[in-house]
């Protein structure tokens, strides 16, 4: 799970750069992206500190 939210944040990091850039077509979908993006990461860190409190218990 860390590879994934390693890439997630890989991926959030571009995203801003073709945001700031503004290498996109439509500014809408690069938005809707960053924050789903964004989500993602959210759930995979919650995820992980799960796992590692289980681990732990």
């Amino acid at each position: 799970m860390k590879v994934i939210l390693k890439e997630l944040r890989e991926t959030f990091v571009c995203l801003k750069i073709i945001h700031r850039s503004k290498l996109y077509k439509t500014e809408e979908k690069i938005i809707k992206a960053k924050k789903e993006n964004n989500e993602l990461i959210s759930i995979f860190v919650k995820s992980i500190e799960t796992a590692q409190k289980n681990h732990k218990s």
